[in-house]
């Protein structure tokens, strides 16, 4: 008989509009890794933000049910002291501190106030040799990547020793090498009992990693399955409440006349200076057509698309055609005049006015086309954006809610939105469906489809080898500085290992 650690009952969890979780039931045992899915504001955050203390008794209906008995947390504090860890995805580190201050932040070892800097020196290196993380333990923060706060903001709820460890979607930033090493920690903690509650959109990991899954859905659990035993396929309709026959819907068609040329287009590497991230490359794109572009990290894809679209100009070097005709593209402002949309990676640092609402989100970059000489037009404005709620299923009780209150998957869906409207010729895209569900995934393909049926050509980075691959119409592929393979789909010629041993060419 397995042991029960935690059970949660009942819990329903309310917002002004919104009831956020509705009779929410979990249950988790002992050594177990149980992975929790659904889409984007299904209510997957907000149910470990109870279990985590982040919202106190008294602010849900339900209860929550450890080793047999029911507790109730007044705060973060309380939840921890009860053994209770959770690694949120938005990274909280004191950047400017040391990485073994980090690590032992409110524990750090000593009597009487004074700090015993050989042990935490010592304890630091031993959680950075589990982590595979070679760095020196005095090292300030600010100084490392996405990838490696990732893991020491693990290897910090480690350190602590918890009986139940929360990971909201903490594969985000992590490279395939820095994956493996998380994969391999959590095995040897479920080898040790502990209990972890797995948050992800990424099935693989939950089939690579996990013992069950539980699938939430507008914020009611609708299954629990062992993993072992469910298809991939029944998960996702489980997930988005409808049968998805084709999560690629990709139509194929002819393509029309060149709209884009780059020629030459060389871009200085953000951190070694005197060499070039991206070295006289030159590409074209056709009317209609989807333009993947691959490569491992640090191959230059987005810093590409970044210095065609004007978002940075300081030693670019680069000639760009639009219909055969040279023009000039000096800042962002010329690119979208001249019909070019981006959806950049960095969507949460520079495509959203945070504490704006959905309406003036979507707005802000076409205020010049919505009618009205002096003032918009808000019954216009009212429209348009309501048309683009409907049409990409925006979740949010109305236009005027902030983005900062909306999920991921529908702040993603407010700034696809804002392009739409635009109603831009060619559309950079940047790892478009990084860190959303499947569900709005499959949205996300089918409009892109729909676009280039339209005449859209699109420009795609992505690292999602089967988006890359079904979605794309031809794949470049990136490394040291170079196109070292253009690869297209009429031919047979887009397949993994086409593309990673170019990826690898250097």
């Amino acid at each position: 008989m397995r042991d029960m650690v935690l059970q949660m009952r009942h819990v329903t969890k309310r917002f002004p509009g919104v009831i956020a979780l509705r009779d929410v039931n979990m249950e988790l045992y002992r050594g177990e890794i149980l992975g929790i899915c659904g889409e984007n504001g299904a209510g997957k955050s907000t149910l470990m933000k109870v279990l985590s203390g982040s919202y106190a008794a008294g602010e849900y209906e339900g209860e929550i049910v450890l080793d047999g008995q029911p507790v109730r947390f007044a705060g973060v504090h309380d939840a921890q002291s009860r053994g209770i860890e959770m690694v949120y995805q938005e990274m909280n580190m004191m950047l400017d501190a040391s990485i073994a201050e980090n690590l032992f932040v409110g524990n750090l070892p000593g009597k009487r106030g004074w700090v015993d800097y050989k042990r935490l020196y010592a304890d630091t290196r031993e959680l950075l040799e589990r982590a595979r993380l070679e760095l020196d333990p005095k090292m300030t923060v600010r100084t490392l990547n996405s990838g490696q706060m990732q893991l020491l903001s693990l290897m910090r709820a480690v350190s602590k020793d918890p009986k139940i460890l929360v990971l909201d979607e903490p594969t985000t930033a992590l490279t395939d090498q820095e994956v493996d090493t998380l994969m391999e920690i959590l095995a040897s903690l479920r080898e040790r009992g502990v209990s972890c509650l797995y948050i992800s959109h990424k099935l693989e990991e939950l089939y690579r990693i996990c013992d069950r899954a539980l699938v939430i859905r507008d914020g009611q659990t609708i299954n629990s399955h062992d993993i072992r035993e469910v298809e991939k396929k029944t998960l996702i309709e489980e997930m988005v409440g409808r049968k998805v026959e084709n999560l690629y819907p990709k139509e194929e068609h002819g393509f029309g006349e060149e709209v884009l040329r780059v020629e030459h287009l060389s871009v200085p590497h953000p951190n070694i200076r005197g060499r070039n991230i991206v070295d006289d490359i030159s590409f074209s794109l056709r009317r209609g057509e989807i333009l993947g572009i691959g490569g491992l990290v640090g191959a230059g894809r987005s810093e590409s698309l970044g210095a065609i679209f004007g978002q940075y100009t300081n030693g670019v070097k680069k000639q760009v055609f639009l219909d055969g005709r040279e023009v000039s593209i000096n800042s962002p402002k010329d690119a979208i005049n001249l019909g070019i949309g981006f959806i950049t990676e960095e969507r949460k640092r520079n495509g959203i006015i945070w504490m704006l609402g959905i309406r003036e989100n979507m707005s802000v970059a076409n205020l010049p086309k919505l009618p009205g000489k002096f003032f918009v037009k808000r019954d216009h404005e009212r429209k348009s954006v309501g048309e683009q709620m409907e049409r990409l299923r925006v979740k949010a009780p109305s236009m005027e809610t902030a983005v900062v209150q909306l999920s991921g998957g529908n702040q993603q869906k407010v700034i696809l939105g804002k392009w739409l409207m635009s109603k831009p010729r060619i559309l950079f895209v940047d790892e478009p469906t990084k860190g959303i569900d499947v569900g709005t995934k499959a949205d996300f393909y089918k409009i892109m489809s729909d676009l280039t049926m339209q005449g859209v050509s699109i420009v795609m980075v992505s690292s999602d080898m089967p988006e890359l691959m079904s979605m794309s119409d031809r794949v470049l592929v990136l490394a040291g500085g170079k196109i070292t393979a253009e690869l297209r789909k009429d031919r047979g010629e887009i397949n993994e290992t086409a593309i990673m041993a170019a990826a690898i060419a250097e």
